[in-house]
C-alpha cells in the first residue's frame, strides 16, 4: 500500500559545475568544505565556475523526490522564492508527481541555491545561499500541512532554527505521523547536542547519521557505538558509511550491509537518496536488511552521475531491484 511521505526543510535550486583542483583551491575555504555565500556572491561564483546543471536539492527534498519515484505520494513542506528558480523547484517537484500545496512562497528573498564544485576526484565544495528557505517563520507551520501523511522526513539543518524545529516535530506527532531525521552534518549535531536526546526520544522514530555525525554524537571513531548510543533514543537508527556499507538497527535487531562498488564521479545527494531506499523498504514492509540493501542500491546509483537526479532509465533498474527483494520474502 502506498504511503504519503512529507519532506521537511529547505528547497534548494543545485547548481553543479565540474572543475579542475586549481579552481576550488583558488576560492576562499576549505576544498570539500561548506560554507554560506551572499546572494552576490554566489552569483560571482557561479558565473567563474563556467559551465553548470541545475536540479532541485536540499536534503529532505532529494528523499521525497525519491520516494516518488519508488512509488510513494509526497509533499514538501519548505519556502521558495517568487523567481524564475522557484518556478524551476516547483516544476520539477510538480512534474516528478509531488503535491505542491505545502510550499511557501517568499516574495522578498531569492530562492535557495547551493552551487555544488565537484573535482575529478567526486568530492563536492559548496557553498549554499539559504535565502527564501531561511524565512520559513513558526506560525507558517500548521498542524493542517501534516494531516493525511503518513510518515514525515526532515533534514537536520532545520534544527539550526530550534523553535521552528519544534514546531514542526509536534505538528507531525500531533498529526499522527511518524517522524525520521537526517543528522545532516556533524556541526548540526554539535550545535545541539544539549537538546537532541530530548527531541531523539520524544518525537523521531527513525535517524540517520553518516560516519561524522556518528562521531560527532558519541565522540567515538566505533559506528557500532554510536549506533547503539542512537538506539537508546531511537526505535530505528542507521549509521551510513560511505562506499563501507551501514549499520542498521530496528528494534533488537541489528544488520550490517555492504556498499555496492562503483565509479563514483558526485556524491551529492548520496546520502539522501540512501534515505529514500530504506524509508520505502521499512515503510513498505520489507526487512531492515532489505531496506538498507535497496538503500544500497539507490545510493550507489546516485553517486555515477552528476547531481541527484538519477535518470528514469536508471530508476527502471532500481524498482527492477525492489522487485527481486519482495519476491525473496515470499
Amino acid at each position: 500500500m502506498s504511503k504519503r511521505i512529507l519532506g521537511v526543510g529547505s528547497p534548494l535550486v543545485d547548481v553543479l559545475s565540474q572543475v579542475p583542483h586549481e579552481h576550488v583551491d583558488n576560492i576562499d575555504g576549505e576544498k570539500g568544505g561548506m560554507e554560506m555565500v551572499d546572494f552576490q556572491k554566489l552569483q560571482k561564483m557561479i558565473q567563474d565556475a563556467g559551465d553548470h546543471e541545475m536540479a532541485p536539492g536540499g536534503s529532505a527534498a532529494n528523499t521525497i523526490l525519491g520516494l516518488l519515484q519508488l512509488g510513494f505520494d509526497g509533499s514538501f513542506l519548505g519556502k521558495i522564492g517568487k523567481d524564475d528558480r522557484g518556478d524551476f523547484f516547483m516544476k520539477s517537484f510538480t512534474d516528478a508527481g509531488g503535491c505542491h500545496s505545502r510550499f511557501k512562497i517568499c516574495d522578498e528573498t531569492p530562492t535557495g541555491t547551493c552551487l555544488s564544485l565537484v573535482t575529478p576526484d567526486a568530492e563536492r565544495t559548496l557553498r549554499p545561499f539559504l535565502g527564501a528557505a531561511a524565512n520559513m517563520l513558526i506560525h507558517e507551520v500548521h498542524e493542517d500541512d501534516f494531516k493525511d501523511h503518513d510518515h514525515v522526513h526532515i533534514e537536520g539543518y532545520l534544527l539550526f532554527n530550534r523553535n521552528l524545529a519544534m514546531k514542526t516535530l509536534q505538528a507531525a506527532k500531533a498529526a499522527g505521523c511518524t517522524v525520521s531525521l537526517d543528522l545532516a552534518s556533524f556541526e548540526v549535531v554539535n550545535a545541539n547536542k544539549d537538546v537532541l536526546p530530548e527531541m531523539l526520544g520524544a518525537y523521531v522514530d527513525m535517524v540517520f547519521a553518516n560516519e561524522e555525525e556518528a562521531k560527532a554524537w558519541c565522540d567515538s571513531e566505533d559506528p557500532e557505538e554510536a549506533l547503539k548510543s542512537l538506539a537508546e533514543h531511537c526505535d530505528t537508527v542507521a549509521v551510513k558509511l560511505g562506499a563501507e556499507g551501514a549499520w542498521v538497527q530496528h528494534g533488537e535487531e541489528k544488520v550490517f550491509v555492504d556498499a555496492h562498488s562503483v565509479n563514483a564521479i558526485d556524491t551529492t545527494g548520496a546520502g539522501d537518496l540512501w534515505a529514500s531506499g530504506f524509508l520505502y523498504g521499512l515503510l513498505s514492509g520489507l526487512t531492515p536488511e532489505k531496506s538498507a540493501k535497496l538503500a544500497s542500491k539507490v545510493g550507489a546509483e546516485v553517486v555515477q552521475i552528476m547531481g541527484a537526479s538519477i535518470p528514469e532509465d536508471t530508476w527502471k533498474n532500481i524498482r527492477n531491484f525492489l522487485n527481486d527483494l519482495i519476491e525473496e520474502m515470499k
